[in-house]
């Protein structure tokens, strides 16, 4: 009885036999096509991260893989846990090595029982990396030496392209010009080199009202540029301990701004700058003409008189000037004209002084209106 069982069983396995060895070479063959990637991304991670050209005229640019990091501090031989695709891969492959040749000896020694692919992977030992790969999403680049041949744009002129040229002309310096911060000494200095050499170029135009340019375009910026450097200088001339030169570039400033429109302050602004200048160096000619230009041409010349008359016998030419424009003002015409026709006998070369002795002997009011002198002033930067 059992001799028969044991024949009924070796019969029907040998009746499914066939089934049996299709299944296992499929098996095989979906081991070799999962195993064949794993294997790659495995040799891949034997390498370092820096990428490296096939051909050296390339330039490669590779993401690197997050997460991949491997100290460089390793110990050789570390035991690492492979992730789960890795590991099936790798248990299949290694159960199964060639096994499409060995096809033939399968069909003829067919295993009664199979067993079971184990689920506990098989431990990898990973080689040791002497340099630690990037991770994360850096993108590393490997320039490749440059092969194409160019024209050197250091050496020569381009074909079909003009060279700039370049010429200088018309130069010209500004004296360096410091000024005392405040009063005392000791003190602070003051760069106001560009600040001296601007009033000095706008003040024909600019210190007599009506102020006279040559187009609006220089009216305008030098308004602007009066903005700038008022607010400048503005907190030095604020200070109790003001200085004089601190002082009086503020009024002349302030002066001009009045003259060019730019509201009441500068007017308040430029007589209290002034006075206070006055008071330090009560026998300056230029602070005591400039103090009796702004009070007489601005409606006071009884006020404005006597800062003028103490600015003349300081020897201040230009308060001549001004006393024979406020006598237009105040119908005496004739002082006017004595006024000037002695100035001229003074200084013959003065061809302002001419000038204004014709504008009086036309009937004209305004001594200042006269052509005024082509200037330089550029915007603000």
């Amino acid at each position: 009885m059992k001799a028969a069982n044991q024949s009924t069983l070796s019969t029907s396995l040998s009746t499914k036999s066939p089934k049996l060895v299709t299944l296992t070479a499929l098996a095989t063959a979906c081991a070799m096509l999962l195993s064949a990637p794993v294997n790659a991304a495995e040799a891949d991670t034997t390498a370092t991260s820096v990428p490296s050209a096939m051909d050296s005229s390339k330039r490669v640019i590779r993401l690197a893989r997050p997460n991949a990091a491997i100290s460089s501090t390793a110990q050789p031989n570390a035991q690492v846990t492979p992730p789960a695709n890795l590991q099936l891969g790798a248990a299949t492959s290694n159960s199964q090595p060639n096994s499409l040749p060995q096809s033939a000896a399968q069909q003829r020694n067919v295993p009664q029982n199979p067993a079971p692919m184990s689920s506990t992977p098989p431990q990898m030992t990973a080689p040791a990396v002497a340099t630690p790969e990037l991770t994360g999403t850096t993108r590393v680049y490997e320039p490749g030496p440059l092969t194409a041949t160019g024209i050197d744009l250091r050496s020569g002129q381009l074909a079909s392209i003009p060279t700039p040229q370049v010429q200088l002309s018309d130069v010209s310096f500004v004296p360096t010009v410091f000024i005392p911060q405040q009063k005392g000494l000791g003190t602070d200095k003051l760069d106001v080199s560009l600040l001296d050499d601007f009033i000095k170029e706008v003040s024909p135009n600019a210190r007599h009202y009506p102020p006279n340019f040559p187009n609006r375009s220089q009216r305008h910026y030098t308004r602007e540029k009066i903005k700038v450097l008022a607010e400048w200088i503005e907190p030095y001339a604020k200070s109790p301990n003001a200085s004089y030169d601190v002082l009086l570039r503020a009024a002349k400033l302030n002066g001009m701004g009045r003259n060019l429109d730019l509201g009441s302050d500068y007017t308040v602004r430029g007589g209290q700058y002034v006075d206070r200048a006055i008071k330090i160096q009560p026998d300056s000619g230029e602070a005591n003409f400039l103090y009796g230009l702004m009070l007489s041409e601005g409606g006071g010349f009884k006020e404005g008189q006597k800062y003028l008359d103490r600015a003349v016998a300081l020897g201040y030419t230009e308060a001549e000037q001004s006393l024979a424009q406020s006598d237009l003002l105040t119908d005496r015409r004739d002082n006017a004209l004595e006024r000037l026709r002695r100035l001229a006998q003074k200084d013959p070369n003065n061809a302002i002084i001419r000038q204004q002795i014709k504008l009086v002997e036309e009937g004209k009011f305004y001594i200042w209106d006269i052509p005024a002198p082509s200037i330089n002033v550029r915007p603000s930067a």
